[in-house]
């Protein structure tokens, strides 16, 4: 009986040995197979995982868009990491990978970010329809965004929107942003360009200095003309000219919503309080978005005698500037004269091309 019985325990010992043996076996060729990359879609691969969406979801759809060769795969790697936190959000895969990786890339929360690129002397207008090749994000929402102030409202009281504050740069969005988010992002790094910039000795007023900077930017493209179109504006605005600035005009169109290109005379007759043709001082707030070395100039406009600008007819988009009326009309002239001899899309610059007028 006892032999019988001793039996029995060997036997069943091998059995348990055996299958302490295959499990390990199992176990070791699903480990393995983890780290086996893998490939089953021929163009890139975007999932989306709302918050909430469960670990056996998430396999399946890996597993069905060929991302991971087997279901089981993802959750073998969720049941070796059971404290892992799967972060939700859009993964975009483009090439072979194992499902560790994959498994990883989740856990860290590595989404997919798409890009908006926002120049620099970008108004909200053309900022809200950059926003259009988005389908999460609607730029009518952004408009809204943009024209509460709060966000700035610290650093400059007086700004009617967040024009101007929204610092130009190349930004990453997630399917999850928000246009509260975005304005956030943008107007914080306006705050931290804002203070890396170099001050003057007197007091700066933020606000006027940003509008200033706008008006610059919109005017020239040319780095070292920035400062010397600053010093034409901060001589008008010590004198007590108007500024005459072609751009918040063309400003003024686009809030009333009657820009369809060009600048015409009901335009400069527009009572509208951007208009600097009729308005003397500095507008309400800035006209689009300048970029630092814009900022610099209206921080530290050159010393000089200037109060007119005028484009040249040779193009680059350079300007003739002038201290006196006679010399700017006779650049006038040879404007007019220049634009004779060339073809007027060869004559200047589109976004800085300056209209014959005294300025």
């Amino acid at each position: 009986m006892s032999n019988r019985a001793s039996r029995s325990g060997r036997v069943f010992l091998r059995l348990i040995v055996v299958v302490a043996f295959l499990a390990a076996c199992i176990a070791g060729i699903a480990s393995f197979s983890l780290m086996v990359a893998y490939q089953g879609f021929a163009t890139p691969v975007i999932l989306d995982f709302p918050k909430g969406t469960s670990t056996s979801t998430m396999a399946t759809q890996l597993a069905d868009s060929g991302v991971i060769r087997y279901r089981w795969q993802f959750l073998v790697a969720r049941m070796l990491h059971p404290a892992a936190r799967l972060q939700a959000g859009e993964y975009q895969f483009a090439h072979s990978d194992t499902t560790w990786t994959i498994f990883n890339r989740i856990v860290r929360g590595d989404v997919f970010f798409y890009e908006l690129t926002v120049p620099e002397g970008s108004n909200i207008f053309d900022i809200a329809a950059s926003l259009n090749q988005f389908d999460f994000i609607k730029a009518a929402d952004f408009l809204r965004a943009a024209r509460d102030p709060s966000l700035i409202h610290d650093l400059a009281p007086q700004a009617p929107t967040l024009e101007g504050y929204l610092f130009p740069s190349t930004y990453r969005l997630t399917r999850s942003t928000t246009v509260r988010q975005l304005c956030q992002m943008m107007t914080d790094l306006f705050r931290r360009q804002w203070k890396q910039l170099p001050q003057p000795d007197h007091p700066v007023a933020v606000h006027a200095t940003v509008t200033l900077a706008s008006l610059v930017e919109k005017e020239t493209a040319v780095a070292e003309e920035r400062p010397l179109v600053a010093s034409v504006y901060a001589n008008r605005l010590r004198l007590g000219m108007a500024l005459d600035c072609d751009p918040t005009t063309i400003y003024a169109a686009l809030l009333e919503q009657r820009y369809h290109g060009g600048i015409h005379r009901s335009d400069l007759r527009s009572a509208n309080e951007y208009n600097t043709y009729q308005h003397t001082g500095l507008p309400p707030g800035p006209i689009a978005s300048p970029g630092v070395a814009a900022l610099k100039a209206a921080l530290s406009p050159a010393s000089t005698d200037y109060l007119y600008f005028v484009a040249k007819a040779s193009g680059g988009g350079t300007h003739h500037f002038s201290k006196t009326m006679e010399e700017h009309n006779r650049a006038v002239q040879s404007y007019r004269r220049g634009l004779q001899k060339s073809d007027p899309p060869a004559a200047t610059s589109s976004r800085s091309r300056r209209r014959p007028r005294a300025r």
